[in-house]
């Protein structure tokens, strides 16, 4: 998609004066060098923020349908936007492009944490297993994501239209969440299941009196009982989006023939985004079988998986930039760190976003499932822009450092 976004915020340069095509290239660097940034900020801060808003403004969950369905429908009436935009001619207009492929990615990102964590809160109403079924969805999704990728890259098709068949398979996708989710209402074993909430919920007002339509769940008592369950959910994805995909896809081979001729096309794709999405899917796979630890040592793995950070730093990342001395020189290596990175990945987030609605009684879960959804975004955020702090840092030279250290031992 970053060709894609290339090639419309490319301006064209026609027969004008020097100074003229001096100016539109300025323009041309300044909105495509940066675009990568402002995307980034224009899609994590809406999410961040709307994940927290819509924890606070569930009044016992019963809104959830409300909130799933308007998020939904904004993300299809945006996602027709930009296959329109993506059809269109943009060349003549590309300042105004640039702006409102911004403000349709917040908007976007806005209905998305909408969703998201209403999506959570309500399978942490259910059996924990469908907690794990939620980050297994999005783990298959980069599977499917880096195989087409993968399928595009061998084709070499025109990338607006490559681009077109992608954001079409998301709308598919989404028109098929739109239909499914109301299908729930007629499914037996999810009105088994709201039953049961609703009864919870009716003992406690019973019990303490008051209006159970008015009251809010109580928040800080739930994330006194989950805190150390989204401290985990928080280092999962701040350690797996420090490395993942900023550092990760740019380790060079130390093979250049590691793909024969192709090496450079492929390597990245196969040996970045399919390995980890792929085996990150395997991990979500797991803890349907097993899960171990239990949710009191559960921090220990996965604070230890700090550990993945130096690690790939000292792998051929940046060769061109880094000051860095590189210590892992083996493409073989570098994939296992990899499939370990993946499989770590989607093993323990599984594990903590089924653990934190168990921590709390039933009527307080789907609140749980939210804190914990929010958490899992908090920690994608710090994680994507403390990749820019590793990318800073390995350009720094150490040898400095180092020299220092060592006259001071003699």
């Amino acid at each position: 998609m970053v060709k894609y976004f290339e090639y419309k915020l490319t301006i064209p340069v026609t027969n004008t004066s020097l100074s003229d095509t001096a100016a539109a290239v300025k323009v041309e660097q300044t909105y495509r060098s940066d675009f990568l940034s402002y995307l980034g900020l224009a899609a994590q801060i809406p999410n961040v923020l709307f994940n927290v808003f819509n924890i606070i403004f569930q009044f016992g969950g019963k809104n959830l349908t409300l909130s799933i369905t308007i998020a939904i429908v904004a993300e299809v009436i945006l996602f027709i936007v930009t296959i329109i935009l993506a059809m269109v001619d943009s060349s003549s207009w590309v300042p105004e492009f640039f702006i409102v492929t911004l403000a349709t990615v917040v908007v976007l990102n806005i209905a998305n944490g909408v969703y998201q964590n209403s999506v959570y809160g309500l399978a942490a109403k259910l059996p924990m297993k469908y907690s794990n079924a939620v980050v297994l969805g999005s783990n298959i999704s980069g599977t499917f994501t880096s195989i087409v990728n993968i399928v595009a890259i061998a084709l070499s098709p025109n990338v607006r239209v490559a681009a077109i068949y992608y954001f079409l398979a998301a709308l598919l996708v989404l028109l098929a969440c739109f239909d499914t989710y109301f299908a729930l209402p007629i499914n037996k074993f999810y009105r088994h299941y709201c039953m049961i909430e609703d009864t919870e919920v009716s003992s406690t007002v019973d019990t303490k009196g008051g209006d159970s339509k008015r009251s809010f769940p109580p928040y800080w008592a739930v994330f006194k009982q989950i805190w150390v369950q989204c401290f985990n959910v928080f280092m999962v994805f701040f350690v797996t989006l420090s490395i993942f995909p900023a550092v990760h896809a740019e380790i060079k081979p130390i093979d250049e023939a590691f793909f024969g001729d192709v090496t450079d096309k492929y390597y990245s794709a196969v040996n970045c985004f399919l390995v980890f999405n792929l085996f990150a899917m395997v991990g979500n796979v797991f803890p349907n079988w097993f899960t171990i630890p239990g949710p009191k040592y559960l921090w220990v793995p996965v604070v230890a998986r700090v550990l993945f950070i130096p690690f790939f730093l000292f792998c051929n990342y940046n060769p061109g930039a880094r000051q860095w001395p590189v210590l892992i020189d083996n493409d073989y290596v570098f994939i296992m760190g990899g499939v370990l990175l993946g499989l770590s990945s989607g093993y323990f987030s599984s594990l903590c976003m089924m653990y934190a609605p168990r921590e709390v009684p039933p009527e307080h879960a789907g609140t749980a499932g939210m804190m914990a959804a929010a958490c899992l975004v908090i920690g994608i955020f710090c994680g994507v822009n403390f990749s820019l702090v590793l990318s800073w840092a390995i350009k720094q030279d150490c040898s400095i450092y180092l020299e220092g250290q060592n006259e001071t031992y003699l």
